[in-house]
């Protein structure tokens, strides 16, 4: 499967897409994997719904849920919006709480990198449904900027809490499927203690000259305890076309045992988030 013209040309000019009920069919074994993978992870503190849990390299961690990279609607949304030889940036598994400010989850100029977001509750605006700024991806035109600028006093700017700033509200059910931007500012409201979610980031392969970049993107994951950016299963899993995905960040992830060691020895538990 891959997107079609429109929808290519919709997220490039609004950073996000939504896509209803694309995975409709698989609903019931992922909710079935998701709940398999929280009991009994080393190092994760339980869910107790006072603030997020979160899971790095979720997908990672059980075989059936290795195979949504190869499953052809997930690789066709990343082969249509990254190329054929995207890379595979990881995975989180989340039990949200509470609210998530208005933040970007990357700011790239040369590089786009996206997340693909599973849902697995109903959620609207009342109950802690995504809520995006379109066009907020583009860095460099005025509106981007003037964002960056002004998003974190949006009280002291405009008198608005963030959850009165304009936006698009992005209500999902259990099958959908949502596409953004790194660099769009995203948020989220009203939530409640236990919404169940997870996430498959995705980017384009990076150039040979720009590799230290990709290396120092990698490095962020050593808060999460991680010594490699995908697990064995993963890795010995792995049929030709997902090595594809997987290959150019395998041979640049050297050095997160390293950082990852001395993040142990300075947070009290891996982040969450």
């Amino acid at each position: 499967m891959r997107l079609s013209a429109a929808q290519i040309d919709f997220f490039e000019t609004f950073g996000f897409i939504k896509l209803p009920q694309l995975l409709q069919d698989s609903v019931d074994w992922i909710t079935d994997e998701f709940t398999k993978t929280f009991p009994g992870q080393k190092e994760i503190t339980p869910h107790d719904g006072m603030k997020r849990t979160c899971i790095a390299r979720f997908i990672d961690q059980r075989e059936k849920m290795n195979t949504l990279l190869d499953d052809p609607r997930i690789e066709g949304i990343g082969a249509s919006l990254l190329g054929e030889n995207f890379n595979y940036m990881g995975s989180d598994g989340n039990y949200y709480t509470g609210e998530s400010g208005w933040h970007r989850d990357g700011f790239h100029h040369k590089y786009r990198h996206i997340k693909i977001a599973f849902y697995l509750d109903q959620l609207d605006g009342n109950s802690g449904a995504l809520r995006v700024i379109p066009g907020s991806h583009r860095l460099d035109d005025r509106f981007g900027q003037d964002l960056q600028a002004k998003m974190h006093r949006s009280q002291e700017q405009w008198e608005l809490k963030g959850s009165e700033l304009p936006a698009v509200v992005l209500d999902v059910t259990p099958g959908d499927i949502l596409v953004f931007n790194h660099n769009m500012f995203h948020a989220s409201f009203n939530g409640g203690s236990n919404r169940r979610m997870f996430t498959i980031n995705m980017c384009e392969r990076y150039q040979e000259e720009d590799l230290q970049q990709l290396r120092d993107y990698i490095a962020g994951a050593a808060r999460f305890w991680i010594d490699r950016s995908y697990t064995d299963l993963m890795m010995n899993t792995a049929t030709p076309g997902r090595m594809v995905h997987l290959e150019q960040v395998m041979a640049n992830d050297g050095h997160l045992a390293g950082l990852s060691a001395e993040m142990r020895r300075t947070m009290p538990e891996p982040a969450r988030g």
